[in-house]
């Protein structure tokens, strides 16, 4: 009898986590039916210890937006200066000495093809070089300020390139804000955790919530203000049982609609520096058959990972949602590469 899918998850994680870079890890694979249920956890952690959602959250915003489109309270085409005064957004988009701002469109942010810059990791002063010294609480208006120093990509829909850059997710958050009149936390509750029933699944509001620590490579460091700052692109907690639950229902139609779903599927391949990553209306997608594995494998994953190590994946090839975390801020690749690992061993 040949090896097991199980087998092989095993050795894959216990691979991941004698490496130096991981403290603690969590990882969840099941299919559609959860007739297949595997999971596992490292130095203390399980599938419903907390844990930092970071750029997971896109998804959830990706939602939201998918659900007031449905609804008919915004259009993907309609411009943002529908939700923003025009001294908040002029300046935000000035390339080739001509200004794109008023351009912008809802499909431009969640597509990622905007152009626009990234705070987080871009520039000497980046947000990420300046959170690991220290904690940061930045509000949206900083935020926008902040990007405004730094120049942009491309054009707007420019070519078939996109650019992945938070800024993107925390204007979309302002838009859910203005166009479902409730606040994020209040958007993302009524719209997926109440239908969905994750208890342990939410947006914290101010540091007396529960913020999970992140390592950033041995060091556990406490960022309460930066995930605070984070909102739409990256401030949510959860579990590893409740995100199986999220990853499922998003990708199998149970919060909207799947007609508009489809409308989702056109990808661009992201920056040199986020590897073999494309990415859609929302989430972002791996093919597997390309140079990353050496052509050996097949299919694509869709979801998303995070920037400190979490990641939720759908492999609809062999039907598999794939999450978990492995809580290292130092290295972004990790959960890509871990889930890419687990995909191609079921091939």
């Amino acid at each position: 009898m040949g090896v097991s899918r199980t087998q092989k998850f095993e050795k894959i994680f216990a691979k991941l986590t004698s490496s130096k870079q991981i403290n603690e890890a969590v990882l969840f694979i099941e299919n559609t039916s959860g007739d297949l249920s595997f999971n596992m956890g490292y130095s203390g952690k399980n599938i419903d210890s907390p844990l930092l959602m970071a750029s997971i959250t896109k998804l959830f915003t990706t939602t939201c937006i998918l659900i007031l489109l449905e609804q008919g309270k915004l259009s993907l085409d309609e411009k943002i200066t529908r939700y923003f005064d025009n001294s908040v957004l002029s300046g935000l988009h000035v390339y080739g000495g001509k200004e794109y701002t008023f351009e912008l469109t809802i499909s431009d942010l969640l597509f990622q093809i905007s152009g626009l810059p990234d705070v987080y990791e871009e520039g000497k002063n980046s947000l990420k070089n300046r959170a690991i010294k220290e904690d940061l609480y930045l509000t949206f208006d900083e935020l926008m300020a902040e990007v405004k120093k730094l120049k942009p990509h491309f054009a707007p829909r420019t070519g078939q390139r996109a650019y992945y850059a938070d800024i993107n997710f925390d204007l979309l958050g302002e838009v859910i804000e203005k166009a479902s009149n409730l606040r994020l936390s209040e958007a993302y509750r009524q719209y997926i955790f109440e239908p969905l029933e994750l208890k342990n699944t939410y947006l914290p509001e101010s540091e007396n919530d529960y913020i999970p620590n992140i390592y950033y490579k041995n060091k556990a460091i406490h960022r309460p203000k930066l995930v605070l700052s984070s909102r739409a692109s990256g401030g949510c907690i959860t579990t590893a049982s409740e995100l199986m639950i999220f990853i499922k229902a998003f990708f199998t139609g149970r919060l909207f609609n799947k007609v508009i779903f489809q409308k989702l599927s056109t990808y661009h391949k992201l920056q040199v520096t986020m590897g073999p990553i494309y990415y859609g209306g929302g989430y972002m997608q791996i093919p597997l058959n390309g140079l990353a594995t050496l052509f050996m494998g097949k299919g694509e994953l869709i979801g998303h990972s995070g920037s400190t190590g979490s990641f939720a994946f759908y492999y609809p090839l062999k039907d598999l949602f794939l999450v978990g975390d492995v809580n290292q801020m130092a290295n972004a690749a990790l959960p890509i590469r871990l889930a890419m690992r687990l995909a191609m061993s079921v091939n």
